[in-house]
């Protein structure tokens, strides 16, 4: 794992699974990381958790689709730790699920604006902070549904992650020169509480995720925080505007098991 000692991070969407990990893992790298979401109970006891194994940590609700909530989170932890120079953009859901035809305006807006503005406000008020602090690394969490369409009835999800790595080009260029990189995470399905959750009640279903792959299984939080862990420190110094794949090889073609399922020729 990196090493982040004294380096000051924020983690949204992290009072629960793979945002929870990877809060951990930079905490026990040497960060001291504000650990964000909405829900204050879930948030403390990750906090709490992070302590008892001699990590730093603290917890700031926000809701990142309220701008106010963001400015508050960037800004308070600036006001108390003097800089920012390390982000992973993590919060986000789907909930409009269905045809394109079937789904209503309303859960399209939301998707949107969980995933989409609420990445772009993050961006807004982390560029500014680590501007001006000389420079700092952000990750954001694009999803394999960032660079390919499914057939799944998650058009409003695949818009938005679409719409996060144009963000994720757009702000590389224009906060490159200030020594702020910006990357993003394409992750395939992750093995979380709550995918785990998803799925429950279907036979083999983590099964068939992970023979998308060509790895045959699917992504593990460790893994998520090791690459966010790599990309926030000095080893990744070179790297910005880039898309690390965390998808066993799904974006890279049609893997072998998807062929072998029933109903493919």
């Amino acid at each position: 794992m990196p090493q982040l000692d004294g380096k000051i991070a924020i983690v949204t969407g992290s009072t629960a699974g793979m945002g929870a990990r990877t809060a951990e893992a930079l905490a026990l790298a040497g960060a001291h990381v504000v650990v964000s979401g909405r829900n204050t109970e879930r948030g403390a006891a990750v906090v709490e958790d992070i302590q008892a194994k001699g990590g730093r940590a603290e917890f700031v609700a926000a809701d990142v689709v309220r701008e106010e909530d963001v400015a508050r989170l960037v800004e308070g932890t600036v006001e108390r730790h003097g800089r920012l120079d390390a982000a992973f953009n993590n919060a986000g859901g789907g909930g409009a699920f269905g045809p394109i035809d079937k789904v209503p305006r309303e859960a399209y807006d939301a998707v949107l604006a969980v995933n989409l503005t609420g990445t772009f406000l993050c961006l807004k008020y982390e560029v500014a902070a680590m501007k001006a602090a000389g420079g700092g690394s952000i990750v954001n969490n694009a999803s394999t549904a960032g660079v390919q369409g499914t057939a799944f009835g998650l058009a409003a999800y695949t818009a938005a992650k679409h719409g996060v790595v144009g963000l994720t080009k757009a702000a590389a260029l224009e906060a490159g020169p200030a020594g702020v990189r910006v990357n993003a995470l394409i992750t395939g399905p992750v093995d979380t509480a709550d995918f785990r959750k998803r799925v429950e009640g279907q036979p083999g279903a983590v099964e068939r995720a992970g023979a998308g792959t060509a790895l045959g299984r699917i992504c593990t939080e460790d893994e998520v925080a090791a690459a966010v862990a790599f990309l926030a420190g000095d080893e990744s110094s070179f790297v910005t505007g880039s898309f690390l794949g965390l998808d066993g090889g799904m974006t890279a073609g049609v893997t072998a098991g998807m062929m072998q399922r029933p109903g493919k020729g």
